[in-house]
């Protein structure tokens, strides 16, 4: 099996939205389904079609979930002892050499990439470029518009 590498606050979201779907938003769809059953003939009724294709989707992100946590690999930057290497979980500093902006991002799993929350997934091409990389390294990206050079200001582990 494949391991689904988690910080611990990604693996937390996971479970709340698991339990979610199974105790609110199952529930609701197995009471639209009754009710649309009861309304006579299935046939011609859009509200069965669209409680139990709504049953279907939800029924499948549980299934999702529940795979994923159970291949998750919990990791917890704050434990990590990397010296200053830039691991999966690391809070990295970055300047464009380019433009000279400076950003900040954490390094976490597919599934809690959110970049309006300054959290970038392993597995994109910036984080892939500066994997093993320390604090004053220069790290080539591959973007669509060409080559991008980022210099690394810092590495944490918060």
């Amino acid at each position: 099996m494949i391991k689904v590498p988690l910080t611990v606050v990604g693996a937390e979201m996971l479970k709340q939205e698991l339990h979610h779907l199974k105790t609110v938003e199952r529930p609701n769809v197995i009471q639209a389904i009754s009710e649309a059953r009861a309304q006579g003939d299935l046939s011609e009724n859009a509200e069965y079609d669209a409680a139990k294709e709504r049953q279907g989707f939800i029924e499948g992100r549980i299934a999702e979930l529940e795979g994923k946590l159970s291949n998750a690999q919990v990791i917890d930057p704050t434990t990590i002892e990397a010296e200053g290497r830039i691991v999966f979980g690391a809070t990295v500093e970055l300047e464009d050499l380019e433009t000279g902006d400076v950003v900040k991002y954490q390094i976490v799993g597919d599934d809690e990439a959110d970049i309006k929350s300054a959290k970038i997934s392993v597995s994109s091409p910036i984080s892939r470029a500066l994997i093993g990389k320390f604090a004053g390294d220069v790290a080539e990206v591959q973007a669509p518009a060409g080559i991008r050079e980022y210099e690394v200001l810092d590495v944490q582990y918060i």
